[in-house]
C-alpha cells in the first residue's frame, strides 16, 4: 500500500530497498518496521529512486539490493555515491518462500529482497572497483575474440571438409601458421562462390587475429605498469601449466586470494567442489556445484592439461585417478590441486618448488 503515513518520523529508521532491475523500468518495493509500505514502478536511474526516498523517507538510513546480473555494477556505485548503502547479490543466494518459488513476477522480486535484506540472510558479492572491472574487461574481450577465431576456424574446416578437403591433423587443435594460412587461399573449387566464401572466412580470420595482437600487447602493458599486478603474475608463472595470460585471467577474476578463508572456500567460488544432497542419514556427492566462475572454472582446467605434460607429480596423480575414473573427473581433481598451488603461492608469495603436490 501506498506510504500515507505523513507523521512519522523516519529519523534514523532503515528503510530497505528491493530494487527488481530493468533496462526500462525499475520495480522496488520498501521494507520499514519490519513490514512492507508499498512497491513502486520507476524509471531505472538511482537518482530518482533517491529522491523518492528522501521525499517519502525523510532522514532515513537507506539500504538497498539487487541482483548480479547485466546491469553491472554502475548502479551501485552510484547508489553508494548518493549516500545509500546498496548491496549486489548473487541471484541463488537469495532465500525463497514457497509462494515466491511457484509464483515470479517483478513485485515478488523486489519485495524478496527487501525482506531478504532486512533480515540479514543475504550476503553482497564482492565488488571490483573501476580499474578493476576494466582490466577484467579487456580480459573476458581477449576470451571472446579466442571463442570467435575457433568458430571461424571451424567454419573454413567444415567448408573444406564438404568439400572433400580434410585438414591436416596437426592443424585441427593447434595454432594455424601464415604459411598454413597462405597455403588455405590457394585452394580454388569449382563454383567461384565457395572459393570467395573461403576467402571471406581466412579474411575474418587475420582481422581477429590482429585484434588479438592488439589485446596481447595491452594486457602486457598493463601487467608492466602496475606493479601489484606485476608480482602476482610473476609469482602464478612459476606454476607449471600457467603462462603470462592464464596468470593475469585468474588475478583479474580473484583479485584478492585472502579474501578466500580456505581452499574449499576457493574451490567452492571457482566452481570445483561437488555438490552434497543430505537426506536422514544418506548423504549422496553430486556433480560439480553450478554456482560457479565458469569461466575461471575452464581457465583451471585447460591449465591442467598443460601441468600434467610439464611436471611429474601432477603426471603420477593423473595416471592414478584415469585409471579409476574417467579423464573428464581426473583432470578436474588436477584442476583443484592446480588451484591449492595458486593459493599457496599467491597468498605467501613464493615462487612455485616442481614436484610438491598436496
Amino acid at each position: 500500500m501506498e506510504n500515507n503515513e505523513k507523521n512519522i518520523d523516519f529519523k534514523g529508521a532503515k528503510v530497505y530497498v528491493g530494487i527488481d532491475v530493468h533496462k526500462k523500468s525499475w520495480n522496488v518495493s520498501f521494507y520499514i518496521f519490519g513490514r512492507f509500505m508499498n512497491t513502486v514502478s520507476m524509471n531505472p536511474t538511482p537518482i530518482e529512486l533517491d529522491k523518492y526516498l528522501r521525499k517519502h523517507y525523510p532522514q532515513a538510513e537507506y539500504h538497498s539490493v539487487y541482483e548480479a546480473g547485466f546491469s553491472g555494477n554502475w548502479i551501485h556505485r552510484e547508489l553508494i555515491r548518493l549516500g545509500i548503502k546498496s548491496t549486489i547479490v548473487n541471484p541463488a543466494d537469495v532465500p525463497l518462500t514457497n509462494k515466491e518459488k511457484v509464483t515470479k513476477t517483478d513485485s515478488v522480486d523486489s519485495k524478496k529482497l527487501a525482506r531478504a535484506l532486512s533480515t540479514g540472510s543475504i550476503t553482497g558479492i564482492t565488488i571490483p572497483n573501476e580499474k578493476q572491472e576494466a582490466m577484467r574487461s579487456i580480459s573476458r574481450f581477449r576470451d571472446d575474440l579466442v571463442g570467435h577465431q575457433s568458430a571461424i576456424k571451424n567454419r573454413i574446416s567444415s567448408l573444406l571438409n564438404l568439400q572433400g578437403i580434410v585438414i591436416e591433423e596437426k592443424f585441427q587443435e593447434g595454432r594455424w601458421s601464415h604459411k598454413f594460412i597462405e597455403k588455405l587461399r590457394q585452394i580454388k573449387f569449382n563454383e567461384k562462390i565457395t572459393s570467395n566464401q573461403l576467402n571471406l572466412e581466412i579474411d575474418m580470420l587475420m582481422n581477429i587475429r590482429e585484434y588479438l595482437a592488439k589485446t596481447l600487447k595491452e594486457i602486457r602493458g598493463i601487467i608492466a605498469e602496475d606493479p601489484e599486478v606485476q608480482k602476482v603474475v610473476t609469482l602464478l608463472k612459476t606454476i607449471p601449466g600457467i603462462g603470462v595470460i592464464t596468470s593475469y585471467e585468474i588475478y583479474t577474476e580473484l583479485w584478492d586470494i585472502k579474501r578466500f578463508e580456505s581452499l574449499d572456500k576457493l574451490a567452492s567460488y571457482v566452481g570445483l567442489s561437488p555438490s552434497c544432497h543430505n537426506s536422514g542419514e544418506v548423504e549422496r556427492t553430486r556433480g560439480l556445484v553450478k554456482r560457479s566462475n565458469a569461466r575461471l572454472r575452464n581457465i583451471l582446467i585447460e591449465a591442467a592439461w598443460v601441468a600434467i605434460r610439464w611436471d611429474d607429480a601432477l603426471k603420477i596423480k593423473y595416471g592414478q585417478l584415469v585409471s579409476r575414473s574417467k579423464p573428464q573427473i581426473a583432470i578436474i581433481r588436477i584442476a583443484k590441486k592446480l588451484l591449492n598451488r595458486i593459493r599457496s603461492v599467491w597468498m605467501n608469495e613464493t615462487p612455485y618448488v616442481f614436484g610438491y603436490i598436496k
